[in-house]
This record gives structure tokens, sequence and C-alpha cells, in this order.
């Protein structure tokens, strides 16, 4: 039999009040389960906490109200709630068996039955409980032997648990990406090329959310080859520019001891092309601060080169800004790896940088009789160039000097 080793997340005054609560109604009703039992038997941080229970949501809130804790029903629908606890979320579900899926939503029924509600998770290792105390229950048989060998291996037949929700093809790759080795499990990855279609159905929400946690794993480089080798990536970004430019990336990454930007690893797959960045950004629904993130990044054309002078860098800052700076040099940087040297130079120049006031306004100008519209726009862009080019030491005396 398999213990797990006593956790924080578990031995906490508040797990240990909302699993006594849970086993007070029932006995043998509480089991952690999913990310929290996986992550710690592979010696992974773990972020979240869930909870199954035989219990049904009614019951379960009668419980923990009964018990003094907050109840939300944030998946009610799937028969789930969120206890919090000493301002510690815990989200309890009670088992399930699906009743009928369409490949992006399941109708469920709740059971007692734990080897029902393992049978429609999603991957082996994450249909492992664990009681309260710790010892592991494995319903699938082969949760246990998949955290020892670090395989991604689905529950059952691969097919059936993609037509059940087609975004696991995504998942699939995404925990690959996390917590696998090795070669991904061949059965899983056949079924994620013949079923990739599927994804087509998929909100750009959950694609997205998906994608982004597959990019800030710390090697995303074998997940990211076996998706284009099964041509997932293609259905996904059919505009994208391959692999070679995020693989360098990641040796960048590695090398600067940068840490892992799922916002610069998704621009390297479309890089300097504008249009597949701005299509991109829009179909996957992305917040605007995002959006504007990659469509800047990709359409400023403020030139970005390994022969750069200070003052040409700080032309550049000028015109980007340094957020924008620093992605651009960096996948600059990625494009030309032998030269590290000027390249760190570069980026780094944009430590402490404070950006210049231009000193010329446009009450100045119209001072000046240069009407309104068009023409003081021209005029201050021209000043504003010559500024630039002499790198911020013309004053504003002279800048209107050149007016004349």
């Amino acid at each position: 039999m398999r213990r797990l080793d006593p956790q924080p997340w578990m031995t906490s005054q508040a797990a240990r009040g909302v699993m006594a609560a849970l086993e007070g109604a029932k006995h043998g009703s509480a089991r952690f389960v999913g990310g929290c039992v996986r992550n710690a038997l592979l010696g992974e941080p773990v972020a979240d906490v869930d909870i199954a229970t035989p219990l049904t949501p009614d019951r379960v809130e009668q419980v923990m109200l009964a018990a003094g804790y907050a109840v939300h029903p944030t998946g009610i629908e799937h028969g789930t709630l969120t206890v919090v606890a000493d301002h510690h979320p815990f989200e309890i579900t009670t088992l399930r068996k699906d009743v009928e899926t369409d490949g992006r939503r399941a109708v469920v029924a709740f059971t007692e039955d734990w080897a029902e509600d393992a049978q429609r998770r999603d991957f082996r290792m994450n249909a492992l409980y664990a009681a309260p105390d710790g010892e592991i229950f494995d319903p699938t048989g082969g949760g246990l032997d998949d955290i020892i060998t670090r395989r991604i291996v689905f529950v059952g037949d691969p097919e059936k648990r993609i037509r059940e929700d087609y975004l696991r093809i995504l998942r699939f790759f995404r925990f690959f990406a996390w917590y696998g080795h090795g070669e991904p499990d061949a059965l899983g990855l056949a079924a994620c090329a013949k079923l990739k279609a599927g994804l087509a159905g998929i909100s750009a929400e959950r694609i997205w959310m998906e994608t982004k946690k597959l990019l800030t794993a710390r090697a995303p480089l074998p997940a990211m080859t076996a998706m284009d080798r099964s041509g997932v990536l293609r259905q996904l970004f059919p505009n994208s520019k391959g692999l070679d430019l995020l693989r360098q990336l990641v040796a960048l990454e590695g090398s600067a001891s940068l840490p892992p930007d799922p916002m610069l690893r998704f621009l390297a797959l479309f890089w300097k092309d504008a249009r597949a960045v701005v299509a991109a950004s829009a179909d996957l629904k992305m917040s605007n601060e995002e959006a504007h993130r990659l469509k800047w990044t990709v359409q400023n054309d403020a030139p970005i080169h390994v022969g750069m002078t200070p003052a040409s860098i700080r032309g550049a800052l000028y015109k980007t800004g340094e957020n924008v700076f620093r992605d651009r040099v960096l996948l600059q940087w990625a494009q030309d790896l032998p030269d590290s040297a000027s390249w760190s130079r570069i980026y780094s120049s944009a430590d402490g940088w404070e950006r210049p006031v231009f000193p010329v306004t446009g009450e100045d100008l119209l001072a000046r009789g240069i009407p309104e519209g068009p023409p003081i726009g021209a005029s201050l862009r021209r000043l504003e160039t010559a500024w630039i080019d002499s790198d911020f030491a013309l004053g504003r005396d002279a800048l209107l000097t050149m007016l004349d």
C-alpha cells in the first residue's frame, strides 16, 4: 500500500477541519484527488486542493455550513462546491459518472462508486485519490506506475476520453510538457492526431488557457514537437512558422537565466508576421493587454540589430517603450544566438531607463503661427525625429528655431 507523506496542504488546520466535517457525515466520504495528489507524488508544487466525496452537493453544503465554513456553488451543475475555510478555498466535488457528452461538455450523474468517478477522468495520474491519513487509492491500476515513469496515459480508451472533451488533446500535450518524460504515450498521441479536427468545436478561451499553460512549462519543446508532428499544432495555428525560433528562444532563456515567458514563446511561433499575430490574438480572444503586447511588438518597426550604438538603443527605447524593446531584443537575440555578448549589452540597456520628455508642445507651435490640425501634427513629428536623432540633446529653443 502506498501512502503519501504528510503535506502542508493536507495537515493545515483548514484542511483537517474540512475533511473531518465530511468524514463526520459519513465514514470514508472524503479523499483528496487530482492535481494536489499528483504533484505531491511527483515532488512538484501544489497550488489547488480538490476533494472528492460520495456525498451529494446539497449534503456537502449542509455539512460545511454546519461546520461554519462559507460555501459557493462554483460548479454546481457538475457537483462542485467551493468551500472557504480559514481563507483557504477547497473545491469539493461529488463522485460522478458521465451520462452524455458532446465533445465539449458533459451531463453527469452522481455516484458513490470511486471507480466510476475515476473512469471519467482524463489521465491515470490525475485519477489518484488520497485519504486524510495519506493512503493512496489507484482505481485505474496505472496511476502510480505513471507517476514513477512520468508517462501521460489516458484513462481507458484514449479515443473515447477525447470524444468526451476534445480539449483533452491539448491537455495531453500540456501535461506531457509539465510532467512527462521520454516519448509521449503512443496510443494517446495517435488518438490526438486522429481526432484533432474536434478542436475546432472548443471555445477560443479554453484553447488559449491551455496553450498558455503549456508554454509556461520549463521545457515545452518535446510536447510542442509532438504537437507539430501529429498535426495538432497546424490544426490550432495554421499560420505558425514552425518551431525553429521557439527552440532558439528556449535555449536563450536557459543560457541567460531568463524565466519562461508564454507570451514571448507564443510570439516566436509567428515572428515578424504581423497579420498572423493579429489574427491569432483575435481568434483566441486574448485580453486587451495580451493582444496589445503581441501586436505592438510585431508591428513596431523601430530597427533592432546587434550593431546598435548607445544612441540608437536610446532612440529605440523611446519609440517602443521598455517592455516592447525587451521583447523585440530577445526575439532578435534568439534568432542571432552566436553574438550573445552584444545582445546581452543591448538587452541590459533598458535597466533603469527613464523616458525623456519631448520639450516642444502643440501650444509652442500655435504661438509661432502654425495652424491647428495636420500642420501641427506634421511639425511635431518632424521636430521629435530631429530631437531623437540628436540623442535628445536639442532643447526647446533649438528645436523651435528649426521651424524658421
